[in-house]
């Protein structure tokens, strides 16, 4: 097993991404402390994972709330004495808004999921790291962070500032053996698109839109799982600071 006696935090893990990882991860051996505000999701992720010898603990935070991520933090701390790996999954769209039409309440919404809890996340979890010596970041970005036009405006803006900010965080720490690699997926068929674009802005979705033809296909929470598994382990020792693409091809065209 990659992951046996590893500690880790995993947000947005009720659904998608985030429910993929922590049921990779705790079959891979690690005590996956599982942050959502949907609690009955993750009571059945916990249930379902202890039937097979695993442990998932189920901790309900509103990630724009510092108090919720200190106390994750703070339960692996004093449980368990150590936090080895923290993946910041947790995401939100923005009802594919070009910047004209964007509003603050969906730019604020956006950028503080998106960006701000990934960044207050790492804060609180680095408190640990350094302390201890070592510790690993995955942080789900996206292509939209790498290309300009994959969502509206403010989800572009998080994921660039998620890339920049992981790269960052990789270099600084890079001396006290901490590591921090993004993923940047493309299209996967996850539930993010259906609680982010219920109201879209026409243009911006037709904008948008404009390279979906050049996709090869969509993939699987369960691919990126596989991605994150690897980026958490000593299989990839030696990569930090990186943006690590997993697209079917679409950005390379």
């Amino acid at each position: 097993m990659k992951l046996k006696d590893k500690i880790v935090i995993v947000t947005g893990a009720s659904a998608g991404m985030g429910k993929a990882i922590t049921e990779l991860f705790a079959a891979e051996g690690a005590t996956v402390i599982a942050l959502a505000r949907r609690k009955d999701r993750l009571d059945e992720l916990a249930k379902a994972a202890g039937e097979k010898g695993q442990t998932v603990i189920p901790f309900e935070a509103d990630l724009q709330n510092q108090s919720d991520i200190d106390g994750a933090v703070k339960l692996a701390a004093e449980k368990y004495g150590r936090l080895d790996i923290v993946v910041n999954n947790a995401g939100v769209m923005d009802e594919m808004l070009p910047a004209d039409e964007l509003t603050d309440e969906i730019w604020d919404k956006v950028l503080g999921i998106n960006l701000t809890a990934l960044m207050r996340m790492t804060r609180s979890a680095l408190k640990v790291m350094l302390a201890q010596g070592s510790g690993i970041f995955v942080n789900i970005a996206s292509i939209g962070g790498l290309n300009g036009c994959r969502a509206g405006a403010a989800y572009a803006a998080s994921k660039f500032g998620a890339v920049g900010f992981t790269k960052n965080v990789g270099f600084m720490y890079a001396t006290k053996g901490i590591r921090a690699n993004a993923i940047c997926p493309g299209a996967v068929s996850t539930e993010i698109a259906a609680a982010g674009i219920t109201h879209p802005s026409a243009f911006g979705l037709e904008r948008a839109g404009a390279g979906l033809s050049l996709n090869p296909r969509s993939g699987t929470s369960e691919e990126i799982a596989t991605v994150a598994l690897f980026l958490a382990s000593d299989d990839s020792s030696f990569v930090n600071g990186a943006t690590l693409v997993a697209d079917a091809g679409w950005s390379a065209y």
